[in-house]
């Protein structure tokens, strides 16, 4: 009985035994197999270019000129010579008050300057007669003397009535309100017939914008002072701005304007560019993105920056070699530009880097290299 036991067990030890090899080769081969097919990754090539220095903002378009027109007489609205929304020239009429009683004002002036006048001759004519009088000893020093300062006090209030007239011709010209300066109209507060009081401070007729040219207001951080300041002085500064909305794109912008304060709030200080602005595309109060290119990096090589990775030594890169393996490279990064990072150390235009799929790699591992759209691409080689 013992003999059959032990045969037994001895036949059941080297099946388990026999079960175990078996399933040890199986997961051997298993792991073997699985290291073997190359891991996806999107690549790109690195490239040499021309890279322009930017600093991005956000900005403000405003009128170079805004003009509140205001009536500089109390009066009525009589006619208006414009519809909302016009351009118009400077000197173009744009309101009419009602001019009756300032000529009435002009013509009494002027009644009191013939007035005046006419007495002042005749008080210059009894001066000069009166004073071959006095010469003779014929009237008095005193009495003399009464007619040649009313000579004079008539004479004096002859000018006095000359500005009076004057200064009423000049109400009357105010009657026609003009545009100061060439622009577009806005909302007409005032219309005919209503009661307008001269400079008044609480509501204005309407506003005039200038559009053409325009300015767009920015603000850059307190850092970027010096390197604009130098942009300026080479005349290299250029500023370009894309409308948020639209997507309309001026790229001749002129930087005229730096503040002479830096902002302690914020750390920022204002810029103001220039656009010519002929068509109108830039419109005062749109928010707009500025560029301010102050210089540009010539031959540049460059990688997408999603290529980029951070590593306990710096930033790295995997290179796609011929074989089709990788290469961890550490790399020299010395600025971004958009999606763009400028390489001055570890990388040479025409090599193929991983853009995505790292997380998976090692060096030395195999890869299936794609584009973006997920077409094959064949490897550059990395050159020595």
């Amino acid at each position: 009985m013992k003999r059959i036991f032990s045969s037994l067990s001895g036949a059941l030890l080297a099946a388990l035994l026999a079960l175990g090899i078996a399933g040890c080769s199986r997961s051997s081969g298993d792991a073997a197999g699985a290291a073997t097919p190359p891991v996806p990754v999107q690549v790109a090539m690195a490239m040499q270019q021309d890279v322009p220095r930017l600093i991005d903002a956000i900005g403000n378009v405003q009128s170079q000129r805004s003009v509140a027109i205001k009536s500089q007489v109390d009066g009525i609205i009589a006619q208006v010579h414009f519809h909302e929304g016009d351009e118009v020239q400077a000197g173009e009429v744009l309101i009419s008050l009602d001019r009756r009683p300032f000529e009435n004002g002009l013509n009494i002036a002027r009644a009191d300057l013939a007035n005046a006048r006419a007495e002042a001759s005749q008080a210059a004519k009894d001066a000069d007669r009166y004073s071959h009088l006095d010469q003779t000893d014929a009237i008095s020093k005193e009495q003399f003397a009464q007619i040649l300062t009313k000579a004079e006090t008539s004479r004096a209030l002859v000018q006095a009535k000359e500005a009076a007239v004057a200064n009423a011709e000049l109400q009357l010209g105010y009657t026609r309100i003009s545009a100061p300066i060439a622009g577009r109209t806005g909302q007409l507060i005032l219309h005919e017939g209503a009661l307008v009081k001269a400079n008044d401070v609480s509501q204005s007729i309407l506003t005039i914008n200038q559009l053409a040219p325009i300015a767009v207001a920015y603000a850059v951080p307190e850092d970027a002072l010096g390197v604009i300041r130098a942009a300026i002085a080479e005349q290299r500064a250029t500023v370009s701005v894309t409308e948020r909305v639209s997507g309309v794109i001026r790229t001749d912008g002129k930087l005229t304007f730096v503040d002479n304060a830096v902002d302690l709030t914020t750390g920022t200080i204002i810029l103001k560019a220039v656009f010519d602005n002929a068509d109108h595309a830039l419109w005062p109060g749109q928010f707009v993105q500025v560029q301010t290119q102050t210089g540009v990096d010539r031959n540049a090589i460059v990688v997408p920056t999603s290529a980029v990775l951070t590593g306990q030594s710096g930033s790295q890169i995997y290179i796609v070699k011929t074989d089709r393996t990788v290469e961890l490279r550490p790399v020299k990064i010395l600025r971004t530009a958009n999606d763009l990072s400028i390489v001055t150390q570890g990388v040479q235009a025409g090599e193929t880097v991983v853009t995505d799929g790292q997380l998976r790699l090692v060096p030395g591992a195999s890869v299936e290299a794609k584009n973006v759209n997920g077409s094959a691409v064949a490897a550059a080689g990395a050159k020595p």
